[in-house]
């Protein structure tokens, strides 16, 4: 697998302008996932809560590579959770990565690793976040190990209780 980004892939950081694509980039990873993304109360939830967090730049980020006909066609989204403090993360700052999808019909070309490489950069050199978590699916596993990430310590249990908003 080619690990290079080409040097012709330029990733931005995403404003609030672009909170419409992260929704349609969002269903697009759902669909992926298998969940049906046809009901529009959560698009709509969804395009107020990107809003709201691009405009807290020190606690969350996303990174866009742009197509000049579709606009924003990948990202990456992180965004930092504060936990109590403990002996090696003193912040008790955590960093959270979602959201890494790509266009169909513009994947294999490096777009989701040049963004979450922007993402991790941004993590490590202007949030205090030492340990960044997120939640893999098959297709983006070999990309996320080739980057560092492993199965963590502990393993993470989810409680599901039943309601639905």
């Amino acid at each position: 697998m080619n690990r290079a980004i080409p040097a012709s892939v330029e990733v931005r950081r995403a404003n609030q302008d672009d909170a419409a694509a992260l929704v349609r980039l969002r269903a697009l990873m759902l669909e992926d996932m298998g969940l049906s993304t046809q009901e529009t109360p959560w698009r709509h939830a969804a395009l107020e809560w990107f809003t709201e967090r691009l405009g807290d730049t020190q606690n969350f980020a996303a990174f866009v590579v742009d197509d000049p006909h579709l606009g924003p066609v990948s990202n990456a989204v992180g965004i930092c959770d504060r936990h109590a403090p403990s002996p090696h993360n003193l912040s008790g700052i955590h960093g959270h990565v979602f959201n890494i999808s790509t266009d169909p019909s513009r994947q294999r070309r490096g777009y989701a690793r040049a963004c979450l490489k922007a993402l991790l950069d941004w993590y490590g050199n202007e949030t205090e976040a030492r340990v960044i978590n997120l939640n893999a699916t098959g297709h983006g596993m070999a990309l996320y190990r080739s980057l560092g990430f492993a199965a963590p310590r502990y393993p993470a249990l989810q409680l599901r209780t039943g309601r639905r908003e």
